[in-house]
This record gives C-alpha cells, sequence and structure tokens, in this order.
C-alpha cells in the first residue's frame, strides 16, 4: 500500500488576527494533487483538523471540498481521527455520508475505561479497509486523542505523579487492546499491513516556540514512550507535535508535523508529509518537502539590527508576515511609529511588535500591538509572576510554575460539558 501520513492542518487558525484561509486552500490544493501525482491509495490525517472546536464556515468548506477531491483522485481511503483541537462531535456529524466516499472518521475512542475486554467496543477504531475485489488490503488502529476520562479511573486522594503515571499506563493499555483486534483481523486477511494512527505527546518530542505545545507537557508529564505501541504496527502515524521527527529514533513511528507555520517560532522549519510504502512487517517512509506559500520571518535585536534587517527585507521586494521583537537597551516611546513608517508602502506586512523591555513590567500593560489572544496561558502566567513575585526566590517561582502546571494539565485533560472549549484548548 502506498500511504500519505499528514497532520495538524489547524484549518481556520489566525495570525494575530491575520486570516489564513488562501494560505490553507494552497496547501490542500498541493495535498490533492501530491496524492494523484503519487499514486496514494491511503491518507491518515493524525488530528487536529481544524484550530478549535468550534471552526469557521470557510474552515470547513476547506475541508468537505479537500474531501472531494480525493474522492475523484486514485485513493481509495481517507482515515481521519480527531486531535485535542477538534471537536469529536463536529468530526463524526457526517460518518454516514463521508463512508459513502471511503471517507472513516474517529472522533472519540469507542471503548472507555472500565468497560473491560470486550472487543466489539473497538470495532470503529479497528478499520479492515478493503479493495475493489472486496479483499482486506489494510488494517488501520485510528485511535483519536485520548483524554483523561477515556483511559484511567480517577480516585479520591491521588496524587498528581500518580494521575500522570495512570494516563500514560491507560493510553497504552488501549493500544495494546486495539493492536490485539487487529491481529487477529489480520490472522484472517492474509500479508496486510496494520497501520496506527494517534494523537499524542511522545516522550522526547520536538516541540516549536509558540506552538501550545510546550505549555500543556512539563517535563515527563504525560509524554507516552514509544514502546507503548506494538510491534504488530508497521507503521504509526502520530500527530500533535508540529515538527515533522521520528520517535525514539524509529523509522516506523514518527510524526508528520504541521504543513503550515503556526507561528513566527516556527518560521525557518522546513515541514512535510510522509509518504509510505507498507507491506506486511515492513514500512519505506520518504519525506515529501511542503511549499511555503506565505513566507514570514522574525526580525530581532536593537533598533540598528532591526532597521538593517529590515533594509535588506525591502530590498528583496518579496511579500513577507514579520514579527519584530525588540531587545535593545533603549527606550524607544515610538518603537511601533518607527517600525510602520519603516515598511510603509511595500510587500513586508507587520502583523506583531515585541518590546522586551516591557516583559517585566505589570500585567495590566500589554505589550505593544498585543491583545490577549496573542498569548499563551503560560505568558499571561509570567506576567503575573513577574508582577506579583518579583522578589520571590527562584526555588519559590519554581514550584509556582510547577503548581500552575499541574493546574492546566488537570483544567485540559478534565471532563467538559461543552466539547467547543475542549476542541479550542490548545
Amino acid at each position: 500500500m502506498k500511504i500519505l501520513h499528514t497532520s495538524d492542518w489547524h484549518l481556520g487558525h489566525a495570525l494575530s488576527g491575520k486570516s489564513r484561509l488562501e494560505e490553507f486552500e494552497a496547501f490542500l490544493n498541493w495535498l490533492a494533487a501530491l496524492i494523484a501525482a503519487r499514486g496514494v491509495e491511503a491518507l491518515l490525517v493524525a488530528g487536529d483538523i481544524f484550530d478549535n472546536g468550534a471552526p469557521s464556515h470557510g474552515a470547513q468548506q476547506l475541508y468537505f471540498r479537500f474531501l472531494s477531491q480525493v474522492a475523484d483522485s486514485p485513493c481509495r481511503h481517507v482515515v481521519v481521527i480527531a486531535g485535542n483541537h477538534d471537536s469529536p462531535s463536529l468530526i463524526e456529524a457526517p460518518r454516514e455520508v463521508l463512508q459513502r466516499l471511503e471517507v472513516h472518521v474517529v472522533g472519540r475512542p469507542r471503548a472507555s475505561v472500565g468497560e473491560g475486554e470486550d472487543a466489539s467496543s473497538l470495532e470503529d477504531e479497528v478499520l479492515s479497509l478493503r479493495g475493489a475485489d472486496g479483499a482486506v488490503e489494510l488494517i488501520v488502529c485510528a485511535v483519536p486523542y485520548l483524554r483523561d476520562r477515556d483511559v484511567r479511573l480517577s480516585e479520591s486522594g491521588e496524587r498528581f505523579e500518580d494521575r500522570a503515571q495512570k494516563l500514560v499506563a491507560g493510553i497504552g493499555a488501549h493500544y495494546a487492546r486495539v493492536a490485539a483486534l487487529a491481529t487477529r483481523r489480520q490472522d484472517e486477511a492474509g500479508e496486510v499491513p496494520i497501520v496506527a494512527l494517534g494523537h499524542l505527546f511522545a516522550a522526547g518530542g520536538q516541540v516549536s516556540e509558540g506552538d501550545n505545545v510546550r505549555d500543556l507537557y512539563v517535563g515527563t508529564l504525560a509524554q507516552v514512550p514509544a514502546g507503548v505501541f506494538p510491534d504488530c504496527f508497521d507503521y504509526v502515524a502520530l500527530g500533535h507535535l508540529h515538527a515533522p521527527q521520528k520517535v525514539g529514533g524509529s523509522e516506523r513511528i514518527r510524526y508528520s508535523g504541521a504543513p503550515v507555520a503556526m507561528g513566527f517560532g516556527e518560521a525557518g522549519l522546513r515541514k512535510s508529509v510522509c509518504l509510505i510504502e507498507a507491506r506486511r512487517g515492513q514500512a519505506r517512509v520518504e519525506t515529501v518537502e511542503v511549499p511555503v506559500f506565505q513566507r514570514m520571518a522574525r526580525v530581532r535585536g536593537d533598533w540598528e539590527a532591526i532597521s538593517r534587517e529590515l533594509k535588506a527585507l525591502l530590498a528583496a521586494d518579496e511579500s513577507l508576515w514579520l514579527e519584530v521583537v525588540y531587545e535593545g537597551g533603549e527606550v524607544i516611546g515610538d518603537l511601533r511609529e518607527r517600525v510602520m513608517a519603516a515598511v510603509a508602502n511595500s510587500k513586508l506586512e507587520v502583523l506583531k511588535i515585541v518590546d522586551c523591555r516591557l516583559a517585566a513590567r505589570v500585567m495590566a500593560r500589554a505589550f505593544e500591538g498585543e491583545s490577549l489572544d496573542d498569548l499563551s496561558e503560560a505568558e499571561v502566567f509570567e506576567r503575573c509572576l513577574l508582577a506579583k513575585a518579583a522578589k520571590a526566590s527562584e526555588e519559590k517561582r519554581a514550584a509556582l510554575r510547577a503548581a500552575f502546571a499541574e493546574a492546566l494539565f488537570m483544567v485540559r485533560t478534565a471532563d467538559t460539558a461543552d466539547e467547543s472549549i475542549e476542541g479550542g484548548a490548545a
């Protein structure tokens, strides 16, 4: 089977208030063309289709238009799982209609903790994909983002460390159960490969500045070791981390990474998708670089360095989105005016200006050109820490950061009746 692995599209994501629908449309058109040109037979999308649980009409339109394009291509199967940004209900709402197009969507796990070893509850998570002759040609373990409530039972008075360990153990147990069912299917089908999908944080994973992943997982908190994926999986297609990478150096366990830079911290990161030729017991992987559809850059330093770099970019005469980070010692009261005057009547568009001298000031005063939407929860907490505990010892501040990380983790993995809030969490 020729398989394509991608993830973390984040359709609907805006950068400092700037819509990126045209950029996402260009990527999806490129992806559809790649599928047709390379004869891809199965497409795996490992979560975070949308940027939040209540995506705009424009974002949903791009998604369904792309699925329609793929249906007209040689690609016989599409498997989509929900990530932590997605609403499980929204992903699964068109399930029956999409199955007519051989598009399989899994928004939530089919077996919750406490259900025992009843394999029938996992039927919709373990897919036997059939070719034109009706024979099974690929088995897919489509495991969506697993929330705390999906994989472990809470206990009164348990320590936070125990909770995190049980969460990792629960994720491992879930994969073991789907693997057991998949191998039984494989014994019946013959020499067909098994691939698995997942949306999680693998131990040792590389995160990017500003991708909102680093704020959720601190130290070894809820990081899943590569050993939780059984050897019967010929390939494991992961989503959640935005940098393309192998897990534990394994060729068969990979993050494809986000195809579009989610922030200026990812601006220099090469983006790619994974093209896999899979057969039982073997997977050969080729990474295919994704073109840059909207160039962006971060300009930083004192005013002299910023001015010099802006002049060089102006001379290049290219369309570019910019973040300007002032790190000089001089107080510049008209920083925004200077920057905007420097790029006036050019193809350079400044989306964000950060004055690092203001970082130690009180919370009430925002960075120039910055709104609350520009800040992660961890950045807001750091502002509070600087304002309220500036004279505290580093040991005490470290303890406060650890307590905040625990609270943030508990909130993001807790049950909630509002899936749109769930989907919008980082």
